[in-house]
């Protein structure tokens, strides 16, 4: 997914959507902030974070802009901490609001959080996922290959499911760590090789031994 940054502080974007690139998500910096409109249109992100306080016009005045043609999920950013500046982020369309400082894992939890949110019914109407004839099943938790399949624990189809949905992107042994977590698996980095093992093997009796590539020292990624 695309999330879209505007924020004028560069040290602060700069952090923002490194953090946001580690966990997969394509980033859009707004780095003009006097037609953030026209910027939303050219680039169709599936997530904004805005900052109030911008040059020229605030992020309430684009958030208006942009809630006359889209309903994309906005989260603001602000140095403001009144209960009224709260309070105008969700009366101006706005889905949630983030004080800064921040932590960065806080708000990339939020980022989760509102993503799900706004696109679980994405997955509830999806019901399966295809990359070079491998077809994994969103409703069964299985897995196949023309005429042959196989079954999934819960860890190998999150492991699975996070890498098809990020063809071409390198996804680190954290961020799978970490996904896992989020679906309540607690596990630890000798616990994910095992399931990467069992995943790879399960792929190869299907005849697509290679279909996971390691990336040494960064992580793993189906091409």
């Amino acid at each position: 997914m695309k999330i879209m940054l505007v924020e004028d502080d560069r040290t602060i974007r700069d952090e923002v959507a490194e953090a946001l690139r580690r966990w997969g998500y394509t980033t859009y910096v707004a780095e003009t902030f006097d037609n953030v409109l026209s910027l939303f249109i050219q680039e169709s992100p599936q997530l904004i974070l805005m900052d109030i306080n911008l040059p020229a016009f605030d992020g309430f005045y684009w958030c208006r802009q942009i809630r006359e043609v889209s309903n994309v999920p906005i989260l603001f950013l602000s140095s403001r901490n009144t209960p009224m500046d709260m309070v105008m982020s969700m009366n101006m369309g706005g889905d949630d609001f983030v004080q800064k400082p921040f932590y960065t894992d806080v708000l990339v939890a939020k980022v989760h959080a509102l993503l799900r949110r706004t696109y679980s019914y994405m997955e509830t109407n999806a019901s399966v996922m295809e990359r070079d004839g491998i077809v994994l099943n969103l409703k069964d938790g299985d897995v196949a290959c023309g005429e042959r399949k196989a079954e999934l624990t819960r860890n190998e189809f999150k492991i699975l499911s996070m890498l098809m949905t990020n063809p071409g992107t390198i996804i680190s042994r954290d961020q799978l760590m970490r996904g896992l977590w989020e679906d309540e698996s607690f596990v630890d980095d000798n616990t994910l090789t095992v399931n990467i093992t069992r995943l790879r093997k399960k792929l190869s009796e299907l005849g697509k031994p290679d279909f996971i590539t390691t990336k040494k020292g960064q992580g793993y990624l189906i091409p």
